[in-house]
């Protein structure tokens, strides 16, 4: 089971949080900073597996962005390698080429794309079509809405 999701900049800039468990705001603010600090400051060719308190931390850079991921002790660091890189496929594909500035106007898409892909710290759907074709139907329903909503009510 995934623990929690962070995406953050090189500078060490929270750009998306995702927590799967219940974490006072407290402890959440220490994880985050101790996350950042650990990821920042390894060396560019280390391994992108760590063991952090009773978590394996697994993390990867994509452009000048660090996907975070937390997960117990016994699931295998390479499913959540491809989870990572699985997020930033369908990110690529919604965005065309996903940079940070994306992540930060757009950050409700990014965690509704997250939300169609995880649920409850399992994957819950593998299949990029899939996840696409809901990520493209909600577009639509809010385009609808959008213009119906444009209209006079009259």
């Amino acid at each position: 089971m995934i623990r929690f999701l962070l995406l953050f900049s090189r500078q060490g800039k929270l750009r998306l949080q995702k927590w799967f468990t219940a974490i006072s705001e407290r402890e959440k603010k220490k994880i985050i900073r101790d996350m950042t600090t650990m990821v920042l400051a390894r060396q560019p060719r280390t391994c992108n597996f760590l063991h952090w308190k009773d978590l394996k931390i697994i993390y990867k850079r994509y452009a000048s962005l660090y996907f975070c991921l937390a997960i117990e002790n016994q699931e295998n660091e390479l499913i959540a390698l491809e989870v990572i890189h699985r997020y930033v496929e369908l990110l690529d594909k919604y965005f065309g080429n996903v940079c940070e500035l994306d992540i930060i106007f757009n950050f409700e898409k990014a965690y509704f794309i997250l939300d169609e892909f995880l649920i409850g710290g399992e994957i819950q759907e593998t299949s990029k079509q899939i996840v696409n074709r809901a990520i493209e139907a909600s577009d639509m329903l809010q385009e609808t809405m959008e213009e119906y909503m444009s209209k006079p009510a009259f």
